[in-house]
């Protein structure tokens, strides 16, 4: 089995369109997809709804999707090719109750490929790609905290350039490879060659 994950430093910068390519670039893989999403203070993991509960059975919520159709992160998954789209939702800080789920899951599929970075902290994949966009200020801590594991990184036209973010230094990434997304297209030919050769395919 092997197991990608595509992470990134904001939202809105692509990753759910990589998975999407990954998906659908690598067929064979017959992958089973998965969202991890970490909801802040007054959100509800069972629904990601704004709420005022505290309560333990509220901590963590696990839903396949089974609708290609609603236009949602885990239905792309499945309108892109995944075999099963499951959703992890946790408070923030609490992934690490819902990692024995994700495990349980992870040991009854042929490939995994997860949305996340803080799920790194738990596991090591085969591979990491993350995806970054210089021109969005906005960089997540759990991005930072794992760059420097990035197998690859993908770019917007494959240019850093000079990015707006403060306090993060492209040494983390130096030597790493850099991988071109050109929108629509995220995951072009070359990385998929990429990954492919990553995985020993």
């Amino acid at each position: 089995m092997a197991v990608v994950v595509v992470g990134g430093h904001s939202r809105n910068i692509g990753k759910t369109s990589v998975v999407e390519g990954v998906i659908r670039g690598l067929p064979q893989m017959r992958w089973t997809a998965f969202k991890v999403t970490q909801f802040g203070h007054g959100m509800c993991s069972a629904n990601g709804e704004p709420c005022d509960c505290e309560t333990a059975e509220h901590t963590i919520a696990v839903s396949e999707e089974r609708d290609r159709t609603l236009g949602t992160d885990s239905s792309r998954y499945l309108a892109a090719g995944a075999v099963r789209s499951l959703w992890v939702r946790t408070r923030t800080g609490d992934l690490a109750e819902a990692m024995p789920r994700i495990r349980r899951e992870l040991e009854s599929v042929e490939n995994a490929v997860i949305e996340s970075n803080s799920i790194l902290r738990f596991l090591r994949p085969d591979l990491y790609l993350s995806v970054l966009d210089p021109g969005v200020e906005d960089f997540k801590e759990s991005a930072r905290l794992y760059l420097d594991r990035a197998d690859a990184v993908l770019v917007p036209e494959g240019a850093l350039g000079r990015p707006t973010w403060k306090g993060i230094s492209l040494k983390l990434i130096e030597g790493t490879r850099v991988l071109a997304m050109h929108p629509p297209e995220y995951v072009t030919a070359e990385a998929l060659e990429f990954i492919a050769r990553q995985l020993q395919l």
